[in-house]
């Protein structure tokens, strides 16, 4: 099935299949303690896709070292690729919450100190919230169409 025709299934479902870590973070808009998901020291190039649809999130080409311990995006693969609202759950701060479009996970946040030459963006996401596909494997899983972009 193609991440177009994902439907998501309900939370006890989601709570009892997934992984307790991925179901915090996506479903309960948890964090993951920073430093901790091999995928925020990934180099290869590659897309990262939301870790329940599959939906294309972002590309290995606007990731960066933000030496925060999450994975950083300068940017979404695309304008309608993620969703963000206001996220008022800390007293003492407004964040911008950065969620997948299809699947509705929580992703991470979206703050403006992100390098200036590239937009000033960094989308600071959680690796949990996310599945890497290397750049060798994304014809076979169906993405053959974002290897250009990388």
């Amino acid at each position: 099935m193609s991440w177009q025709q994902y439907q998501k299934p309900d939370q006890a479902t989601l709570q009892a299949t997934l992984d307790p870590l991925v179901y915090k973070v996506t479903q309960e808009a948890g964090t993951e303690r920073a430093g901790s998901s091999v995928l925020n020291t990934e180099k290869r190039p590659g897309l990262y896709v939301d870790v329940l649809s599959g939906e294309p999130l972002f590309l290995s080409s606007d990731k960066y070292e933000s030496k925060t311990g999450w994975p950083s995006f300068v940017r979404p693969v695309s304008d309608t690729a993620v969703l963000t609202h206001e996220d008022r759950t800390l007293f003492f701060q407004t964040r911008t919450e950065v969620r997948s479009a299809i699947a509705d996970s929580h992703l991470g946040h979206v703050f403006t100190d992100g390098p200036t030459e590239r937009g000033g963006l960094r989308y600071c996401m959680n690796g949990a919230a996310l599945r890497f596909i290397p750049q060798d494997e994304l014809v076979a899983a169906g993405y053959g169409e974002y290897l250009e972009r990388l």
